[in-house]
């Protein structure tokens, strides 16, 4: 494989990396730099993971923009000096508000996934791009599980240990990226930068170009609400509820990886072969609301990590409606649609955070009036009900293909 695509598959498993990596430490890490319970440290948690996604969400785009200005090499290399550095000024960290400093920073730079694409389309040949955004893909996904993993493992020899190996891990690639990477983008292709374009949020306009689909996007949308209750409190879920070390939450939070890896990846082309995109979607909204249930009321971690799989299981929820909604749409559609979806995803990512911890908190408060850390999960249950009720309340779509928003 040649060292520039490494250097790109590395970039992209690093920025996947960044969201789990720390989660298993946050408990402990939180606490220490601010003091106080395991409540207040949940709300500061939520603030810094939604600080992450948001600066994820507005500066993808903006990262884009600069690359097709200045260029692919330039863009990829600084975000990843500043990672360095950033992760260097975590792990020295005295106080929550640099803690914070530093994961918003940490969203920026690590906002450079549609640059690593754009590198991969200039090195690409046409025919083979699609299996090299598999390989993207795949990349990401390897980060996804190793982040937490390596948080885990690493959080052992002290809260600290995971930032001083992500900036090496981000320094070396760095380092690669200097010496291998070369410019795809000729001058006479590049183009002024316009903010217009950099504007995140235009791909929700289409949410009201698409009225046919509107609603199997507010279930989409609805879904990464309630799912993202795994890495927003499960951490904090863990300790409280289990007392789970460090090593536990992060192995946990690989296992759930993996299999939801496998889920989207090998399971559902034959479930929706054998049941429809329709059932598949129903089904895996019963296997998300028997996991919340569960979840709710658990108190054996042994029984959690049972139930991953069914947790693991309601991943075949997004692809099947993206199958759906896709084909009610016309080619002209489908970026307009994805990029709907992508924000819709982001904007999850963004609230989620926030709810859940807050919920956690005031169900595990020293004050409460009803002590139940599994509160989240009972909150992503009713959102997760509600969608299902939205997706079912009408009758299955016709098979009438390529309806045009415009």
């Amino acid at each position: 494989m040649p060292l520039p695509l490494i250097f790109i598959l590395v970039t992209v498993m690093i920025d996947a990396m960044g969201v789990g990596l720390i989660l298993p430490v946050m408990p402990d890490l939180i606490r220490e730099v601010r003091g106080g319970g395991l409540s207040d440290a949940a709300l500061w948690g939520g603030v810094l993971a939604t600080g992450f996604a948001a600066m994820q969400f507005l500066f993808g785009p903006v990262l884009g923009g600069l690359s097709d200005r200045f260029g692919r090499r330039p863009v990829l290399l600084l975000a990843l000096v500043v990672m360095t550095v950033d992760y260097g000024v975590m792990a020295l960290a005295g106080s929550v508000w640099l803690l914070l400093i530093g994961r918003l920073v940490g969203g920026v730079t690590a906002a450079t996934h549609a640059t690593a694409s754009a590198y991969m389309a200039d090195i690409s040949p046409a025919q083979d791009r699609a299996a090299r955004f598999g390989l993207i893909g795949a990349a990401f996904g390897a980060g996804f599980v190793l982040g937490p993993l390596m948080g885990g493992i690493l959080g052992e020899y002290g809260t600290r240990a995971p930032f001083w190996a992500a900036a090496v891990l981000a320094a070396g690639n760095a380092a690669l990226g200097w010496a291998v990477l070369r410019e795809t983008l000729p001058q006479t292709q590049r183009r002024a930068f316009d903010w217009r374009r950099a504007n995140p949020l235009g791909a929700l306009r289409a949410l009201g170009r698409l009225p046919e689909i509107g609603r199997l996007l507010a279930v989409y949308f609805i879904y990464h609400v309630g799912f993202a209750a795994y890495p927003a409190v499960w951490a904090y879920f863990g300790v409280e509820r289990f007392g789970w070390s460090p090593t536990m939450i992060g192995l946990s939070l690989g296992l759930f990886g993996v299999q939801m890896a496998l889920v989207q990846g090998a399971l559902i082309g034959p479930v929706i072969r054998r049941l429809g995109a329709r059932a598949t979607v129903i089904l895996g909204h019963v296997f998300a609301l028997a996991a919340f249930a569960a979840l709710t009321v658990l108190t054996s971690g042994t029984w959690a990590l049972i139930m991953t799989p069914l947790a693991a299981l309601a991943g075949v929820i997004p692809p099947a409606l993206q199958g759906i909604m896709s084909a009610r749409v016309s080619a002209d559609a489908q970026g307009e649609l994805h990029g709907a979806l992508s924000s819709s995803t982001a904007l999850a990512m963004i609230i989620s955070p926030l709810a859940m911890t807050a919920v956690f908190a005031y169900f595990t408060a020293p004050d409460t009036a009803l002590y139940l850390p599994g509160a989240p999960f009972l909150l992503a249950l009713f959102l997760t009900l509600g969608g299902l009720v939205i997706f079912a309340s009408r009758p299955p779509l016709t098979s009438q293909t390529g309806t045009s928003p415009h």
